[in-house]
C-alpha cells in the first residue's frame, strides 16, 4: 500500500512539479521564477477569488507583506499578462502526476467510497468550460449556431470517484477534448473517454473499479474497451438508442422487485425490473449485457423517476437495489463536481485567460486540482473539517476565506485555520 503523505508533503510534491515547468525565457530576464508564476495562478483557484492577486498586491503596497507569499510561498507576484504569457507554454499534463499523488495518499480513505460489490465507482462526463464567438485558439472545438455564427469552445472529461453513500467526490486526472494530430474529425467526448481509459485503466483495474456514464457511453466499442481493461460498468441505457436491447426485453418475462418507502403520510414505490444475458446491439457479434430499470412512483400514482442501465455485473433480486443505487450516483459527477466547479465558487466557466497554446487547459486543470486539494483537506485535516462542519455551506466558508485574506495577513495556512476556529468559538478536540 502506498505510504500516506501529510498535506504538507503533498504541497511540497506539488511545488516540485511546478518547478519543472518549461520556461521560454532565456538569459537573465527572469524577475519572476516560474514556480512563483504557477503558484500565483493556482492561488486564485484555491481561494476561489478571481481578484485575489490584485488584493494581495494592494496589501503588499500598504503593509509590506501579503498572503500570496505567506500562504503560497510566492516571492514576487507577477502581473496577470506576464503570468498568462508564460503559462501558455505549459501543457496541462505537466500537472497530472499531482492527481495521482493525492489519490495514492487517500488510499486509506477509499474504503469509505466503496459501494456496490465493494467497487470504487468512477463516473465519467464531459463539460464545457469556455465558449466564445470571438476568442479562439488552435485547441478550440467549434460549432455553427443557428444564426450561422461560429462558436468556439473548450470541453473536458472530468472523471470522479463517487459513492451513493458520500456527499463528496474525488476528482481524477481530466482528459481534454481537443483536436487530435492525424485526425480529420473533430474530437468528441467518447473519443476522449477512450483515451482516458487507455491511459489510466491499468492503474485502476487493481482497485476494483466500475465505470459509470450516461447513455452516450453505453455503446459496444466503449464497453468492450472497459472489459478488455478489466473494468466493470454500469451505464445508462435508453430505449431510443438501444432498439435491439429493448426488442428483446419486450418479448421476455422480466424479473421484478418492488419496495415501498413510507415518508410520513406519503410514500414512494421503487419498482425494479431486470434481465440478464441480452444483446447490446444487433448483429452476431453483439456484446451480451445485463439490464435493469428503476421506476419510482409517488403515493398519487405519478411516476417521478425512470431510468435503465446496462451492466456486466450479474443482476439478482438481492443486488438489484444496490446496483441501481450505484448507477444513479453517476449524477454526482454533474452535481457534486461539474456544477460545483461552475456555480459554487470555482468559476470554471470564467475566462481567466485563453492563450493560443495551453493556457486555457492548464488553468482549468489548476481549478479542478484546487477542488481536489480542498477535498483532501476535507477528508484528512481535523481543523478544516471542524470549520466546514460549523459553517452553513461551502459558499460561506469561501466567503469568509475571501474576506479574511483580503483584509488581514496570516503567516501560515495553519494560522488562518486557527483564527477561524477562534472566531467561530469552536472547541478543538484534544489529540
Amino acid at each position: 500500500m502506498p505510504q500516506v503523505k501529510s498535506f504538507d508533503e503533498i504541497v511540497a510534491y506539488f511545488k516540485s512539479v511546478l518547478e519543472k515547468f518549461p520556461d521560454k525565457r532565456t538569459g537573465k530576464n527572469k524577475r519572476y521564477q516560474i514556480i512563483d508564476v504557477a503558484l500565483s495562478a493556482f492561488s486564485v483557484f484555491f481561494t476561489q477569488t478571481p481578484s485575489f492577486l490584485a488584493y494581495q498586491r494592494t496589501m503588499e503596497q500598504k503593509k509590506g507583506r501579503n498572503n500570496v507569499r505567506s500562504l503560497f510561498s510566492v516571492d514576487k507576484i507577477p502581473s496577470d499578462n506576464h503570468m498568462r504569457d508564460l503559462l501558455d507554454e505549459v501543457e496541462a499534463s505537466r500537472v497530472f502526476p499531482v492527481f495521482t499523488e493525492i489519490l495514492e495518499s487517500l488510499e486509506s480513505h477509499l474504503g469509505e467510497f466503496r459501494s456496490f460489490n465493494q467497487n470504487l465507482l468512477v463516473a465519467m462526463d464531459g463539460t464545457e468550460y469556455h465558449g466564445s464567438s470571438k476568442i479562439s485558439c488552435p485547441q478550440c472545438s467549434s460549432r455553427k449556431l443557428k444564426n450561422e455564427t461560429t462558436q468556439y469552445f473548450h470541453s473536458v472529461i472530468t472523471p470522479v470517484i463517487v459513492s451513493p453513500n458520500q456527499n463528496k467526490v474525488i476528482p481524477l486526472v481530466p482528459e481534454f477534448i481537443v483536436p487530435q494530430d492525424g485526425h480529420d474529425k473533430q474530437d468528441c467526448e467518447t473519443a476522449a473517454a477512450k483515451r482516458w481509459i487507455n491511459k489510466y485503466a491499468d492503474g485502476y483495474a487493481l482497485k476494483k473499479v466500475t465505470i459509470l456514464g450516461d447513455d452516450l457511453y453505453s455503446r459496444q466499442p466503449f464497453c468492450e474497451l472497459l472489459l478488455e481493461k478489466y473494468l466493470d460498468f454500469i451505464l445508462v441505457c435508453k430505449p431510443d438508442s438501444h432498439k435491439t436491447t429493448y426488442d428483446y426485453i419486450d418479448g421476455m418475462t422480466i424479473d421484478t422487485v418492488s419496495v415501498k418507502y413510507q415518508k410520513g403520510k406519503v410514500y414512494e414505490i421503487y419498482s425494479y425490473r431486470y434481465v440478464n444475458q441480452i444483446p447490446l446491439r444487433a448483429g452476431e457479434d453483439a456484446l451480451i449485457i445485463n439490464w435493469c430499470e428503476l421506476t419510482i412512483t409517488n403515493s398519487s400514482g405519478k411516476i417521478t423517476f425512470k431510468n435503465a442501465f446496462a451492466t456486466n455485473h450479474l443482476i439478482t433480486k438481492n443486488n438489484v437495489q444496490a446496483l441501481v443505487a450505484a448507477g444513479r450516483s453517476r449524477w454526482k459527477v454533474e452535481n457534486e463536481n461539474n456544477n460545483t466547479l461552475k456555480t459554487k465558487g470555482y468559476h470554471l466557466e470564467h475566462n481567466f485567460g485563453h492563450g493560443q497554446k495551453h493556457l486555457s487547459a492548464l488553468l482549468a486543470t489548476f481549478n479542478i486540482l484546487a477542488f481536489l486539494f480542498h477535498t483532501l483537506l476535507d477528508l484528512t485535516d481535523k481543523k478544516y473539517q471542524l470549520i466546514r462542519q460549523n459553517l452553513p455551506s461551502r459558499q460561506t466558508f469561501f466567503d469568509d476565506l475571501r474576506a479574511l485574506t483580503r483584509y488581514m495577513f496570516f503567516d501560515s495556512w495553519n494560522n488562518l485555520l486557527d483564527f477561524m476556529i477562534l472566531g467561530l468559538e469552536l472547541e478543538f478536540p484534544p489529540p
